[in-house]
């Protein structure tokens, strides 16, 4: 089986430079250029089945892929980003000011600390690859999600650290490839 992950992609610009996990945003005018660029592109790929995380810019995509096709698509919050609890919608700067390197710990301790009281990169890592355990049963299936879930399933899977999650975040609207075992 073949699982494309794609990222959505940019948001609008008044989330640039801010935490926005969990929140629910529309594209910037960049993203909805590439929107309609991975639309075309992916228009001639055999997609069977396509999977989005249930968030504004995840579902919007995947809705314009399966449009004019027979692909069945479904939600599954699983694929959302992380929860950055108190930290969502917060500019980094001011998270920043507020917590020292505290921040820093998602590197340090991506086991157990958790950003704003939200979730750790262990609960990412066990949502994410039951996530992945949970794929239609389909020769090819697209799951668009965002970076942290792509780079955590990424890392898990290749055998490396949490820690090393950041090493395999896509960048937006970039589309990784996986093989996975029926």
């Amino acid at each position: 089986m073949k699982v494309l992950l794609l990222r959505h992609p940019p948001v609008a610009k008044a989330w640039a430079g801010r935490c926005y996990g969990r929140s629910d945003m529309g594209w910037s005018r960049e993203g909805q250029t590439l929107a309609a660029r991975i639309v075309a592109d992916l228009a001639a790929t055999a997609i069977d089945a396509i999977v989005h995380s249930g968030a504004l810019r995840t579902g919007r995509l995947a809705e314009r892929i399966a449009r004019g096709g027979d692909i069945v698509v479904t939600t599954d919050p699983r694929w959302l980003e992380r929860d950055f609890g108190k930290w969502e919608g917060r500019s980094w700067n001011a998270i920043w000011r507020e917590t020292g390197a505290e921040m820093d710990r998602m590197m340090t301790d991506p086991e157990t600390y958790r950003p704003g009281d939200g979730e750790s990169g262990r609960d990412l890592a066990e949502r994410v690859l039951a996530a992945w355990a949970a794929l239609p049963r389909e020769p090819s299936v697209l799951v668009v999600a965002h970076g942290g879930p792509i780079a955590t399933l990424r890392a898990v899977l290749g055998g490396h650290s949490l820690a090393r999650a950041v090493d395999f975040i896509p960048a937006c609207g970039e589309i990784v490839a996986l093989q996975r075992r029926q």
